[in-house]
């Protein structure tokens, strides 16, 4: 194939090598050449050889639709056009989810991108390929999961191989731009996988995709609901007073806009350039990719136009803080010639834009002629050298009046000039910005001017705003939390806790040896008046539109209601802190130390659970009465409710197993809701039940959402206090070799306190906690702050479930919560465990009666000593909140806890596996 490329701003043939590299690999069909010829005003016409253009010839693809559509096909994502790749696909347990692999063939990378993504690893940019052996070859065996081979071949091995086969064999260069990776990705992704993607990319720093181009309809797409889950913390300064910690939704908060374009072409990197102005000291945080980080060095296909955005938030810190406020940064990809209705953007929702360009020509002088109404700062990065000095410093004299610029606005760059002293003026430049008045922006007001530009909103479909609207009419009528629960929540509170309680006394009474029939005769009564009293009332306004909007036919109109519940309910309900929020991004304990356990319960914010509790309660009180004779059968009007959660289990979300204001467990809702989940999953299933235990603050729901890719709230501040439970679905293909359908793991939150207090009783109910879920468990995670005692409750709990037999397979996990890194395991630390029992394992030992309680918990969970079951987690910070990304340390260790843990499942080491049915059995029997 001859491939010409004619036209402006590509006078180096070096410059266009790429390009026709490129053309050469996607081109379909034989074309003779490609005529580019500038037009009146725009671009350029794209014309085949003969002369005819794409109106004459619709049967002839364009160069623009193919690139896209053999990207797709290149990566294995075409098959997702019509039908999304979603979230659940995504967190699937596979064979994969087992091995520590690396990708071999271009359709390997979205799925390895997904999966170090999903465990905040830093390096889920790269798409650096094995080379994989050829077929003729004989294939050699890898010594190691962390070491592959690389396989060279030599031409003289085989004479008569056509000398063009060559070119198909495969090289450690990269196929694919990490940007074009992650612009098929979520072209090919649905809503939630897209808000996942955006949410975990943010987690680890990296620059988050704000317009997504489409290169095949030039329909780009401003990505707001892909924004809307991301919450950041940062330290708010006022000129006078006392500064203190916000949290706020970064699609909500309004910052100053600052965006980096190129024009023509620039011999200076915009993205590292920005990587050096958001980076303090002399680390270096490579936030936005670049052609010198290695990951993926090949020209961009279908990922130019695309708009990225990162933040700078400062930590109240000032050897830190480079601004005194929160920022935004973004970046174009491409010239702003070919993009510019996203130039355009730009400059309407930018304080200040900074131009890089090594030429400016007449068709660039006419470009930013055309914004000389914008209010828009504008400063131009040249390099005069490489362009046309004269020309340049004509048409800027031109520009000067016309854009309401100075020679201040004019900085020069070339290869002799010092990088920090550059970084340092171009700091200062936005610095000045910042302190004078100037445009401030919210991501929703760049969406409302993305909409006057004829981009597409992603949050404006049907189905989204639907959602929203529903939410709203919802949420309008809560002003205050207290009283709404109070008023519209009226089967929880009093009512609930009498009758758990009175349930709990009951159940005990069970057990006694000789229980006087009079006194259970008298709580059977009494809970019976509590439950008539509870079904006597009809659901709420809310509750009701709560209950339309789950039971919706349509599945994403039920997924946009629950987040956009989740997220009006936090913004209505919950104050904003005053203090440092223990939040997703925020694992530092409140005081320098461990959490003072001996605290009364937080108060719970107001969130989806307590509707879902509200229908349990309706449940619960319904079929109390239809057991006890009470309400016939056929006048139930609540037995769909366990249906309805069922397939909210399904779908993701994390659902109560024990209740956060009673500390009780609603044993009717929950055995109703797995009887359902039975129903639904016919065949499949087979579960294995993963537990995590210990005391709040010690990282245990982040640990299961970097694991498994999980939605279980984090952080004291926002997090409610009772146990939740998630479904996991094993892919059809490793089911029969992990030996279960499902993993339902279960997250105790902040049910264990972790200290003997005075108050007794709520020891032991805590014990009785820690007891039931062990004892539901196949495989228990226990997660201790550095080197704390367990907790007394699970010292208990260990004792009391010695004596059924039943004994999940443990592993103790400490996790460093101050430090980057430590090191390996100290021996100290692995015998912790089997040294002497100290005051609080002796006094549960004394609470079981069991003077050897110490000594049969080393025997239960080490009953070999050189066997790891002690982890030792790295810190979660890789730098300074709340500008650090996740450490890779900790990302790493996580997946090694993570295949351990399969590792016993799929061996046998878990205990017997059990299907729903056993499940609901157990959960009654406990």
């Amino acid at each position: 194939i001859e491939v010409e490329l004619l036209g402006k701003g590509h006078s180096d043939l070096g410059e266009v090598a790429p390009e026709i590299k490129a053309s050469e690999r996607r081109t379909a069909v034989a074309i003779a050449d490609l005529e580019w010829r500038e037009m009146e005003g725009d671009d350029c016409e794209f014309r085949y050889g003969d002369g005819t253009n794409e109106a004459q010839d619709n049967d002839f693809p364009t160069v623009e639709r193919s690139r896209l559509q053999e990207m797709l096909s290149l990566l294995g994502l075409e098959t997702y056009q019509v039908q999304k790749l979603s979230l659940q696909d995504s967190l699937q347990i596979s064979f994969d989810s087992m091995k520590n692999w690396a990708p071999q063939v271009p359709k390997d990378l979205p799925w390895n991108f997904l999966r170090k993504l999903q465990a905040l690893n830093a390096d889920a940019r790269n798409t650096t390929m094995v080379l994989d052996v050829l077929p003729d070859a004989r294939p050699v065996e890898k010594e190691s999961q962390m070491e592959e081979e690389i396989i060279y071949w030599d031409p003289a091995d085989d004479l008569a191989a056509d000398i063009y086969s060559f070119s198909e064999l495969p090289t450690p260069d990269t196929p694919v731009n990490p940007l074009d990776l992650l612009c098929a990705l979520l072209i090919s992704s649905d809503s939630f996988l897209q808000q996942e993607i955006v949410l975990k990319m943010a987690l680890c720093q990296f620059a988050l995709p704000l317009v997504l181009p489409d290169s095949e309809n030039h329909y780009h797409t401003f990505l707001l609901w892909a924004m809307r889950g991301i919450v950041r913390t940062w330290w708010s300064q006022p000129q006078r007073g006392v500064g203190s910690f916000r949290e706020d939704s970064v699609v909500l908060s309004r910052a100053p806009a600052f965006a980096f374009v190129r024009m023509d072409v620039s011999s200076n990197s915009k993205s590292q350039l920005l990587n050096a102005v958001l980076s303090p000291g002399h680390r270096q945080w490579d936030c936005f990719w670049h052609r010198d980080l290695n990951l993926g060095t090949n020209a961009r296909e279908i990922s130019d136009g695309l708009v990225e955005m990162s933040w700078f938030f400062p930590s109240g810190r000032e050897d830190l803080d480079i601004f005194p406020e929160p920022v935004t940064f973004l970046n174009l990809r491409g010239d702003i010639g070919s993009h510019w209705l996203q130039f355009k953007l730009l400059t309407e929702i930018s304080s200040a834009v900074f131009i890089l360009t090594d030429n400016i020509s007449k068709k660039e002088y006419k470009l930013l002629y055309s914004m000389k109404e914008s209010t828009t700062k504008y400063y131009f990065i040249l390099s005069p050298y490489r362009g046309k000095r004269n020309t340049n410093l004509r048409f800027l004299n031109k520009l000067i009046p016309v854009l309401k610029i100075d020679h201040s606005h004019v900085l020069v760059k070339v290869s002799s000039t010092d990088s920090d002293s550059f970084v340092k003026r171009i700091r200062a430049i936005i610095g000045n910005v910042l302190r004078a008045p100037c445009r401030r922006v919210s991501v929703e007001d760049m969406a409302h001017a993305a909409r006057k530009l004829g981009l597409k909103v992603d949050e404006d479909c049907e189905e989204c705003q639907k959602a929203k609207d529903r939410m709203e009419r919802i949420t309008r009528k809560i002003k205050d939390s207290d009283a709404y629960r109070r008023d519209e929540l009226r089967l929880q509170g009093d009512p609930w806790r009498k009758a758990a309680q009175v349930e709990k006394e009951f159940c005990q009474l069970q057990w006694a040896v000789d229980p006087p029939e009079k006194h259970r005769a008298e709580l059977r009564r009494r809970l019976l008046e509590l439950r008539m009293q509870q079904n006597s009332h009809d659901p709420s306004s809310g509750v009701q539109e709560f209950i339309s909007g789950i039971s919706s036919p349509s599945l994403s109109e039920k997924q946009y209601f629950l987040r956009w519940m989740e997220w009006g309910l936090a913004r209505v309900a919950q104050p904003r802190l005053r203090q440092p929020p223990e939040t997703l991004l925020t694992l530092r304990p409140k005081h320098g130390g461990a959490t003072d356990l001996g605290e009364p319960l937080w108060p719970e914010p107001l969130g989806v659970e307590h509707f879902l509790r509200e229908m349990g309660q309706f449940y619960e009180a319904e079929s109390c009465l239809v057991e006890a004779g009470r309400l016939p059968a056929g006048q139930r009007r609540f037995a769909h409710f366990p249906g309805l959660a069922s397939e909210l289990l399904l779908t993701g979300l994390p659902l109560e197993l024990i209740d956060g204001s009673t500390l009780s467990m609603p044993i009717r809702w929950v055995t109703g809701l797995l009887k359902e989940l039975h129903v639904r999953l016919e065949r499949r299933s087979r579960l294995v039940v993963l537990s995590t235990l210990g005391v709040p603050g010690t990282g245990k729901s982040t640990l299961l959402n970097t694991m498994f890719g999980l939605r279980f709230a984090t952080g004291k501040s926002c997090s409610p206090r009772g146990a939740f439970m998630q479904l996991i679905t094993v892919a059809e293909g490793f089911s029969q070799d992990l030996g279960c359908d499902h993993i339902l793991v279960i997250d105790s939150g902040g049910l264990i306190g972790g200290a003997l207090t005075s108050a007794g009783d709520r020891f032991e109910l805590e014990a009785s906690l820690a007891t039931l879920l062990m004892g539901l468990s196949n495989v228990t995670v226990i997660s201790l702050a550095e080197t704390k005692d367990i907790p007394a409750a699970i010292l208990h709990a260990f004792l009391r479930l010695e004596k059924t037999g039943h004994m999940p397979n443990y592993q103790f996990v400490y996790q460093n919560l101050h430090d980057v890194s430590v090191p390996g395991p100290r021996p100290r630390d692995k015998r912790q465990l089997l040294d002497p029992p100290g005051d609080l394992s002796r006094a549960a030992a004394q609470m079981e009666k069991q003077s050897d309680g110490f000594r049969a918990l080393a025997g239960l969970a080490f009953c070999d000593p050189e066997k790891q079951h002690i982890w030792h987690i790295p810190g979660l910070w890789h730098g300074a909140p709340p500008m650090a990304a996740v450490s890779l340390a900790y990302s790493e260790a996580i997946f090694e806890l993570k295949r351990c843990l399969l590792e016993n499942i799929r061996n046998g080491l878990s205990n017997q596996n059990k299907n729903i049915q056993q499940l609901i059995e157990l959960v009654r029997r406990l």
